[in-house]
């Protein structure tokens, strides 16, 4: 009895498919095709339209003429402007990117940009925009990539940004933002977060290990209080971590050894002490590592230099006293201007001297120096 209903329904079963592909088929048909889609006929592009001819009004210098071929309602055609299905209706063409990278534009960003509620790429790196993002930002709530890097904006961190849900690339970096960063944004499921060579003024802060991140970079800017002990939560995600120039004054936690994934780690031209925790030998990723120009003593611990995909240590400038000849081996090493004795190129006696009359640092238990008696 099962054979014959397997039998009996099989057929219906194909019936019902092909009746099903026949109405998709349909449907699609009954599609308008995406190039006769311009401003004239679609909301969504009429609303680009509107938001893409703001653009065009504020801009003050075109020197590759990208924009000059922004007139008439079919947007699609609009250099940098890219369309797509959109998501919620795959008959309507929609702007899903915007990408004028190198373009040298001089120009202001309009509150209408916030009439693209289907972008998800935002591409603007290496022009001339002043001014702040617009306000209207958090309208864009598919956006994906946010990328305003090498630019001439200003003001504090754009709060905006914490409130687009589904933001994952966001790059700030060249530009003149000023002030705190949110400790919130380490909260956001980004994956690549650039700040650096902002005048961003801001302390470290103990959530940065909730970030999923697997690029966070904080170089050249000011970073107050210590590297917390929470980026060893990072351990699953994080592959490089670059805080070089950004004035840290702390030790480096031993839990950042936990970081098993990361490939790179450039903490140069601090002001770290105390010494390398020996827990960095388990960093079984590590390519790339720099440490030099901070205050940092003690011996090179050997497993650092043991680490299977180490290619480039850096830790010059430094106090260091020792160094296994393990090190020396390595593709790329530099360890000038420490106090090594019998290497080449050292600080000279006197300032070693002097550094080890100095009183010895302790740190506590988050990676911050402790003040005597509290260690």
């Amino acid at each position: 009895m099962t054979t014959a209903t397997t039998t009996t329904t099989l057929p219906a079963a194909a019936a019902l498919l092909l009746l099903l592909l026949s109405a998709a088929a349909q449907l699609c048909s009954a599609c308008p095709p995406a190039a006769s889609q311009t401003a004239e006929n679609n909301p969504r592009l009429q609303r680009a339209y509107v938001a893409l001819q703001a653009l065009r009004r504020r801009v003050t210098d075109d020197p590759k003429n990208l924009t000059g071929g922004w007139c008439g309602p079919d947007v699609c055609r609009y250099f940098g402007v890219y369309c797509a299905a959109a998501p919620d209706d795959p008959c309507a063409a929609t702007v899903a990117g915007i990408d004028l990278n190198h373009g040298d534009l001089a120009a202001t960003l309009p509150d209408e940009l916030g009439l693209l509620t289907d972008l998800a790429v935002l591409h603007l790196n290496s022009n001339r925009f002043s001014g702040a993002l617009p306000d209207t930002l958090p309208k864009l709530s598919l956006l994906h990539e946010l990328d305003v890097s090498n630019n001439r904006l200003a003001g504090g961190f754009p709060d905006h940004i914490l409130c687009l849900p589904n933001v994952k690339y966001v790059d700030l970096r060249f530009n003149n933002f000023c002030g705190e960063v949110p400790p919130a944004i380490f909260d956001k499921k980004i994956d690549a977060l650039f700040l650096n060579d902002n005048h961003f003024d801001f302390e470290l802060p103990a959530n940065l290990g909730n970030s999923p991140a697997s690029v966070i970079v904080l170089a050249n800017i000011k970073l107050r209080g210590c590297i917390p002990s929470s980026v060893g939560r990072m351990a699953a995600t994080l592959n490089e971590l670059v805080v070089l120039n950004s004035g840290v004054r702390s030790c480096i936690p031993p839990e950042i050894g936990h970081l098993g994934e990361l490939t790179v780690l450039d903490v140069s031209n601090n002001q770290l002490q105390g010494t390398l925790p020996e827990s960095m030998a388990w960093m079984r990723s590590l390519e790339q590592l720099d440490v030099a120009r901070n205050e940092l003593a003690g011996h090179i611990p050997e497993g650092i230099c043991a680490l299977p995909r180490l290619r480039n240590f850096t830790y010059s400038y430094n106090y260091f006293c020792g160094e296994p000849e393990r090190c020396l081996r390595l593709r790329r090493v530099d360890d000038r201007q420490n106090c090594i004795a019998g290497r080449p190129d050292q600080r000279p006696a006197d300032q070693c001297l002097a550094f080890l009359h100095r009183p010895p640092v302790h740190c506590d238990a988050h990676g911050c120096f402790a003040p005597p008696g509290h260690y």
